[in-house]
């Protein structure tokens, strides 16, 4: 095993991976900002060290000083959690190169996921459904027009180095695309220095399901079931669950062979998710996305499975194989995450501030892995996410009953908060009924 890891991350994610750290006999060291010094996180590593100001592109995203820390602390390998540096393939090679073990895929294959292009080339070529779409960037907007004739309107206009649901637009016709292209062209060119531009059939009223995968040591891919999405506010999501109500054994079959595909497709190794678009009328399900890291979601695959996937990332990473036996492995229960943010129920504007009341929920079956604690501040430099609220169940509705009872004992003020649209979302119909898809929380505004 790893002696020592350095976590190239932030909150609640560099805090669940120092507990896991932690709990193998893994010296941890945190690096983070001048604005996160008093952050648990911080003080729960064996070791940290300031990065830099509170601006990302001078602390968490400044590999100088990332790798100067690892060397002066004698880290023998980095894990970069999510965001930030955890897809950026330059910097898996230069911690490799600089004789550092890099716990995610290899870089040759986050660079081939990066570009959604690529990867929608790629997926097509092993066999993974993709919608319809481009097999090259739209150069200008006459290429993309022509382009939007052909796959038909509605299309998704995406940035091809984007993620995270940013960087994407919506046109229902060529006026809306002439907008919508320039708005997503320089968005891209701002945000990700690249202003590739791709266009893919738009579908009304999907589901947003994903499928974790793990790459093993021994260089075979294996998939730990599905993940439901679709209650997402801005394409980024708000509430995780597992297994997704609507798949069934057939459908979870053919999801699970499309995602190894996808692994086997780039000799993937370690932790990644399958996204897909799903369908729900049809059973189809199309490609979206391969996240090359840990995703925020990964605690409701965990408890489903009974598994740690920080540990696996690490046991990948040091050449050894996992701790359960792929062939035999299930699902038990169902689990549900909800994303505890710093912003408001209705608009999900963001809404920093000091902590007055941090008081987490317990009980049989919860879970909180939280950044924060009482009297720490939300500064407005990073993401707004404060926490994860999971639950689990014996079935779907034990875990939303949990989740309710969780939800209500959450004593959290201070910073807005986004526990009230939970509280409507857990007794809503169309939720309860497990029928719903991507525009739900149109519906609940």
């Amino acid at each position: 095993m790893i002696e020592s890891l350095l976590v190239a991350n932030r909150g609640e994610i560099a805090r669940r991976i120092i507990r896991t750290a932690r709990r193998l006999g893994v010296r941890a060291i945190a690096v983070h900002s001048e604005a996160d010094a008093g952050l648990p996180f911080v003080a729960e590593a064996d070791e940290a060290v300031c990065v830099g100001p509170a601006n990302p592109a001078q602390s968490y995203r400044n590999t100088e000083a990332i790798l100067a820390a690892a060397r002066s602390t004698g880290a023998q390998a980095i894990h970069p959690g999510y965001g930030f540096l955890s897809e950026n393939a330059d910097f898996a090679r230069t911690v490799e190169a600089s004789g550092l073990i890099w716990v995610g895929p290899g870089a040759d294959a986050i660079s081939a996921m990066g570009d959604k292009i690529n990867a929608r080339n790629l997926m097509a070529a092993a066999g993974v459904p993709v919608a319809a779409g481009t097999t090259e960037p739209a150069a200008d907007l006459a290429a993309a027009v022509a382009a939007a004739a052909e796959i038909d309107y509605p299309v998704m206009v995406k940035a091809a180095a984007g993620g995270g649901g940013m960087g994407m637009g919506v046109a229902a016709d060529e006026a809306a695309l002439r907008t919508e292209y320039d708005k997503v062209r320089a968005f891209a060119e701002r945000m990700f220095g690249d202003g590739s531009v791709l266009l893919e059939r738009y579908f009304p009223r999907v589901r947003h399901v994903e499928v974790q995968i793990l790459g093993l040591a021994d260089g075979r891919v294996v998939a730990l079931g599905e993940r439901e999405c679709s209650v997402q506010r801005r394409n980024q999501k708000l509430v995780e669950e597992s297994p997704s109500p609507a798949v069934s054994p057939e459908l979870r079959a053919r999801l699970m062979a499309a995602a190894v595909r996808a692994g086997e497709a780039v000799d993937y190794r370690n932790a990644g998710t399958v996204e897909c678009l799903l369908d729900p009328a049809s059973g189809e399900f199309f490609f979206l996305e391969m996240n090359t890291r840990l995703q925020v979601e990964h605690p409701v695959t965990e408890l489903v499975h009974g598994i740690d996937l920080v540990e696996e990332q690490l046991r990948v990473a040091a050449g050894l194989p996992p701790t359960f036996d792929p062939d035999t492995l299930t699902a038990r229960g169902h689990a549900i995450e909800l994303r505890v943010n710093a912003e408001d129920p209705k608009r999900f504007l963001p809404g920093p501030g000091t902590i007055t009341t941090w008081v987490e929920p317990t009980g049989e079956g919860v879970r909180v892995d939280s950044g924060y604690v009482e009297g720490n501040t939300v500064t407005p430099f990073y993401d707004s996410l404060m926490a994860k609220l999971i639950v689990h169940g014996a079935d779907r509705a034990e875990a939303i009953e949990r989740a309710r009872v969780a939800v209500a004992q959450f004593q959290l003020a201070g910073p807005k908060q986004n526990l009230p649209f939970f509280t409507d979302l857990l007794e809503n119909q169309e939720f309860l009924s497990g029928n719903y898809d991507t525009t739900i929380v149109s519906r609940l505004r």
